[in-house]
């Protein structure tokens, strides 16, 4: 039982969580309410509104470094461990999520200061919007919160992936990505029913504390799989993720740098706050990590196979995001503090990356009218600086020292083999080579014209109907573009060689997994867990040396790509005999709506055996 003690909590710190979420909903109003004021006032105020939300979720993170900072709306504070008030929880992985999305969003507004003149206002009003759903839904402590941030975040990004109304693919992909996450939707919101039906609850702390050491029956296995099915359908887990490309082929840009950056990071978060907290002390973590490491392993590997196979640069982008999904996962899924650590690290420092390629994908389609890397052979040889950037980009992304990623995923490796799944580290590698050895392929063909010109058999054309980001093309790239995708790169590269700051996600992971002290100090005030033991998130010789390889291997994957006509015949009738498995997976994603909810359905079912049966 919790011991009840006077409830004190932070009011100094306390007051910037609403705040973060306020700020951007108050702009987007006034946006709206002023939209005969010039573009560059709108584009200002945007930029400055996303700015100021950093600056409050950084001085939320400070606050957090020894301790949470809890935020009860309109002063309903719990009273004997129980409330029935909306909570809001800062910790330090959640506030630096915040910030994460936050500079993110800034990032994509200043990148799009010039775009979309014909939408006046709407889109940046649509771009807080999306930043307020994602700090609210960061930041709650209260299941039904979430899923209310969660569905807001959702609303407007189907909004945003349709923005370019004129264009049919833009509306087929909205219209796919509301109807999937819909779905989603529709399943976190059963599991939060069960669940206070079970409890009569919906906070967080509450939750775990009314379940804790709880035998599991059918109510509670059922909740945690409709609840998680929800948010892994918004992270685009496979068998879950058919929805992510479509949306990211036709979505701006600067929307796929929010989409693929943060957003389905956050649908993770939400699935591993979930089970912490409210079923950490119910469910074996035997069980679910056998589970979700199983699912994070064909997340990686079929998404990666998909991501090598795209001739369409956004969609190849896309199921890179995929992939990484599903190794953020399989890290997660070993229910360890240094696993968790080794996960958030390598989201920061794929966002940054990530967030880059898909502005530079959007210079190429403004520029040139395609992002079909077929298409595009040789036309950006006047443009090496962005091509440097490209292939810059794509060695980052596989894991190149010292950018973020590479130490993120070094720790993720270690942590997975420490669980007991000594193949984790070659998964790793493999999987960060051929994602990256597809991008760095797309960036020598478009800039550097590397390989023969290719022809029109073999994959299929992806190009379709897209149409540009802008109504006339830009035959120069502002600064304010350069400046936002080199800032990205930037910041991945510095994150991972200043100790104090990649250090600092030890603490924010074991803190994240601490569920007891999260459950005490949400409902009792009680003072922070004191931490002996931190997991070490340096940089190691294994983590150089794989990170390294795995950037070696994505050079190799590159030219393999480019090449491939002219290998020898041993090695083509291997690539012939990876033929039909390939058309039967490019056959599964068959772009119909039907049978994407029918995927949702056997993802349920799936998880639903995968936890269940080895509780019965």
């Amino acid at each position: 039982m919790l011991a009840v003690a006077p409830v004190r909590f932070d009011a100094t710190a306390a007051h910037l969580l609403p705040i973060a979420i306020t700020v951007p909903i108050v702009i987007a109003c006034v946006l709206i309410a002023g939209r005969a004021m010039p573009r560059w006032t709108s584009d200002a105020l945007a930029v400055a509104a996303a700015l100021g939300v950093a600056g409050i979720d950084g001085a939320a993170l400070a606050s957090t470094t020894a301790n949470r900072v809890v935020a009860w709306a309109g002063g309903w504070q719990p009273r004997h461990g129980f409330s029935v008030g909306v909570v809001l929880v800062a910790d330090p992985l959640n506030a630096g999520l915040a910030l994460l999305t936050a500079a993110l969003m800034a990032a994509a507004l200043l990148y799009s200061w010039r775009y979309f003149e014909s939408a006046g206002a709407h889109y940046q009003a649509l771009m807080l919007l999306f930043l307020a759903g994602m700090q609210g839904f960061a930041f709650s402590g209260d299941l039904f919160d979430m899923f209310v941030f969660f569905e807001l975040m959702g609303a407007v990004a189907y909004a945003l992936t349709g923005l370019k109304i004129e264009d049919r693919t833009s509306v087929q992909g909205a219209l796919n990505f509301g109807i999937i996450n819909s779905l989603g939707a529709y399943l976190s919101l059963a599991g939060v029913a069960v669940l206070y039906s079970r409890t009569g609850q919906l906070g967080l702390a509450q939750l775990g504390h009314a379940l804790d050491h709880q035998q599991p029956d059918a109510l509670i296995v059922g909740g945690f799989v409709l609840v998680s099915c929800g948010f892994l359908v918004k992270a685009a887990v496979v068998p879950f993720h058919f929805w992510l490309a479509d949306a990211h082929a036709v979505a701006p840009s600067s929307v796929c740098v929010l989409f693929s950056g943060v957003m389905v990071e956050l649908g993770l978060y939400g699935f591993a706050r979930v089970y912490w907290i409210v079923f950490g002390g119910t469910l074996p973590g035997d069980d679910i990590r056998r589970a979700f490491v199983v699912i994070g392993l064909v997340t990686a590997v079929v998404a990666a196979t998909m991501c090598f196979c795209q001739r369409h640069v956004k969609r190849l982008l896309a199921y890179s995001t995929i992939a990484h999904v599903g190794l953020f996962l399989v890290a997660v899924a070993t229910l360890t503090a240094e696993g968790t650590a080794g996960a958030a690290l390598y989201v920061a420092g794929h966002a940054g990356v990530k967030a880059a390629l898909f502005l530079l994908a959007g210079l190429a389609l403004n520029r040139y009218g395609s992002v079909d890397e077929w298409e595009l052979y040789g036309r950006g040889k006047d443009d090496r600086l962005t091509g440097v950037l490209f292939l810059l980009a794509g060695l980052a992304l596989a894991g190149l020292p010292p950018f973020a990623t590479a130490i993120g995923k070094g720790v993720a490796e270690e942590a997975v083999a420490k669980a007991g799944y000594p193949w984790g580290p070659a998964l790793f590698v493999i999987v960060s080579a051929v994602t990256g050895g597809a991008v760095i392929r797309a960036g020598l063909r478009i800039y550097f014209a590397a390989g023969p010109r290719p022809h029109g058999q073999g994959q299929p054309a992806t190009r379709g109907d897209e149409e540009r980001d802008v109504s006339t093309t830009i035959p120069r790239h502002p600064p304010t573009m350069m400046l936002a995708i080199v800032g990205l790169l930037a910041g991945s590269f510095v994150l991972g060689v200043v100790p104090r700051w990649y250090s600092a996600f030890g603490n924010a992971a074991q803190r994240f997994v601490d569920r007891n002290g999260y459950i005490a100090q949400t409902l009792t005030a009680a003072p922070a867990t004191v931490v002996h033991h931190l997991p070490d998130v340096s940089w190691t010789a294994s983590s150089v040396v794989l990170g390294t390889v795995s950037a070696l291997l994505a050079v190799v994957f590159a030219f393999a790509g480019l090449y491939h006509e002219r290998a020898p015949q041993p090695v083509a009738l291997v690539g012939r005999a990876f033929g039909p498995p390939l058309r039967v997976l490019r056959g599964v994603h068959s772009g119909h709506i039907g049978d994407y909810a029918a995927w949702v359905l056997v993802g349920l079912a799936g998880i639903g055996a995968l936890v269940g049966l080895p509780l019965r």
